[in-house]
Parts: C-alpha cells; structure tokens; sequence
C-alpha cells in the first residue's frame, strides 16, 4: 500500500520520524532544527508511504528530493534519504504534562508512538535523544 501524506520527515540515526501538523504549524521549522542537531532530510510538505512487511517506510517524492523550505531563506538543498518510520510528531496536538503517557498513532494499519508538541526551547533536542535512546514509561 502506497500513499503521500502532507508531512514532513527525517532520519535520526537512520530511523524515521514524520513531522505532521497543519500548514504553518512549523514542521520543516523543526525538522531543520534536528537537521541541525545531525538529522537527515527525508522530505519536506510532502512524504511517500508504503507498507512493507507490517513496517513503514517513507521516502520523498521526486520532484521535490533534496529540497526543504527556510521560511525567510528560500528552497534549500539537503540530501535526502529513506527510512523507515519510527516516530511521529504530531505538531497540531500540544503536550500539556511534564511526563506524559506514551501517545500512538496509526497510519496505514501501523501503529507507532506519538509525540505531541511541547512549549520548551529544548523540545528538538530531547526528540533526538528520544529517538537515540527511548524513553521510561512513568
């Protein structure tokens, strides 16, 4: 199964993590943050999804491969590479607890573990080291 979802994405350590929220809601904003921090760019707006062996994976559409959008800056390039989706942030939904519950979601009959937005400068960096390293349940 294919589809293309209007988010974008990124490879932290070689695994995925799709950014998705409203228009202006800041997700190639927080992927050049990450991408900052040692991420690399998998799409930007626009992500390519597919089902493989109950895993998914995304990847960029061609025409828009190696491009994310630096609002103030213009279309910048990057290299982009495909992964396989192991994160999602959810930009439209705020995080309102210190030590949340761990959030799910589904796409395409996978489910996966959901980050919501959080109000702290330090949000990017604490995604990274979410990614790199897991997190205690509470």
């Amino acid at each position: 199964m294919h589809t293309r979802l209007h988010a974008t994405s990124v490879a932290i350590h070689g695994q995925g993590v799709l950014i998705r929220g409203a228009s202006g809601s800041g997700k190639s904003s927080l992927a050049l943050q990450l991408m900052a921090l040692g991420a690399q760019l998998i799409s930007d707006d626009q992500t390519e999804l597919r089902v493989d062996q109950s895993m998914l994976h995304a990847r960029a559409p061609a025409s828009i491969r190696g491009l994310i959008e630096a609002r103030g800056i213009g279309l910048l390039h990057a290299e982009a590479v495909e992964a396989t989706i192991r994160l999602v942030i959810d930009l439209d939904q705020i995080e309102t607890q210190r030590l949340p519950y761990a959030h799910q979601t589904e796409i395409l009959g996978c489910t996966l573990p959901c980050l919501h937005k959080a109000e702290t400068d330090a949000w990017p960096a604490g995604v990274l080291q979410y990614v790199k390293g897991g997190r205690r349940e509470p």
